[in-house]
């Protein structure tokens, strides 16, 4: 008879078992439930919500409706919003900024570096309620900073939230994600050989010579793996409701935006799920274009 070991088969079995239902019941069962109620028309009011009847495609066809497809407040109008969303604040705004943070930090001195690292990554720890509330204030009309400092400077202050409430996302995005970004990528210059960088010195090369001929190309994984996975993160990012609630006019109805407002709001879960099942799918392309990457790098350092 075999003894019980914590090293054995089922010695691991017990202690992966927790995991597995927690697993279970806030991942698996949520995620095959979502999916049914796609293929209802499931409410939170009326006989629907108690008995649902079974639409089949119906909520998916009513998503990509070519008549309502790119109207205000309808789906396709949010799907494009948000791919402009992920390309302006996520693939330009946040990689290039750690990009270039992450560069001017490895010949900074040690305590402007420190300084930066840390106010970088303040923006990005702090909770998104009280991150929110700062940018509200900071943009507010009448006592917002940024408009005490353009009427000190002889500006016409603006009502951001109001007259470019998509740029005024842009930004915050970029800003309190930008940290990750430059993590990444400071981590990755510090695995080049400090002697690459002294012979192009000794060559007298440029900063800007050193990051596009040495730098980059050496940590080109690495970026395709910041731009993929933050890429995954900003398009599921519901942070802009705190500035915005989707407005003015669903003029930043991003899609996690749209979706709490089919769903939570209009109370029609059944066209939520649908979205929710397509906004899946679309991560699923993401995550497997990483893991492919992955597993290639994988196999180069092998």
């Amino acid at each position: 008879m075999k003894k019980f070991s914590l090293l054995s088969t089922r010695g691991g079995a017990v202690f992966l078992a927790p995991a597995a239902v927690l697993v279970g019941v806030f991942v698996i069962i949520p995620f095959f439930w979502v999916i049914f109620v796609s293929f209802t028309n499931r409410t939170l009011l009326g006989r629907t919500a108690l008995d649902p009847d079974f639409v089949g495609l119906q909520n998916y066809l009513a998503l990509f409706n070519p008549a309502t497809f790119f109207t205000r407040g309808q789906f396709g109008f949010s799907l494009i919003l948000t791919i402009q969303f992920v390309l302006l604040s996520a693939l330009v705004g946040q990689a290039l900024l750690g990009l270039i943070l992450a560069w001017l930090s490895q010949s900074a001195s040690p305590t402007a570096k420190s300084f930066l690292q840390t106010a970088v990554i303040a923006a990005w720890i702090l909770p998104e309620v009280v991150i929110g509330f700062a940018w509200f204030a900071f943009l507010d009309y009448d006592n917002g900073t940024l408009n005490m400092i353009m009427r000190g400077l002889g500006l016409p202050p603006g009502d951001w939230l109001l007259q470019q409430p998509f740029w005024v996302i842009i930004f915050f995005n970029t800003w309190r994600g930008a940290a990750f970004s430059m993590m990444l990528f400071n981590s990755a210059f510090q695995s080049i050989p400090p002697s690459y960088f002294q012979a192009a010195d000794v060559a007298g090369a440029t900063s800007w010579q050193k990051l596009r001929d040495i730098a980059l190309p050496l940590i080109r994984g690495h970026v395709v793996t910041d731009l993929i996975l933050i890429t995954m993160w900003t398009f599921n990012v519901f942070t802009p409701f705190l500035l915005t609630n989707g407005g003015p006019s669903y003029r930043t109805e991003i899609l996690s935006i749209y979706t709490y407002r089919i769903a939570f709001k209009d109370f029609e879960f059944g066209k939520g799920a649908a979205v929710g099942v397509v906004i899946m799918l679309i991560n699923l392309v993401f995550a497997l274009a990483y893991l492919r990457i992955a597993r290639k790098k994988t196999g180069e350092a092998e």
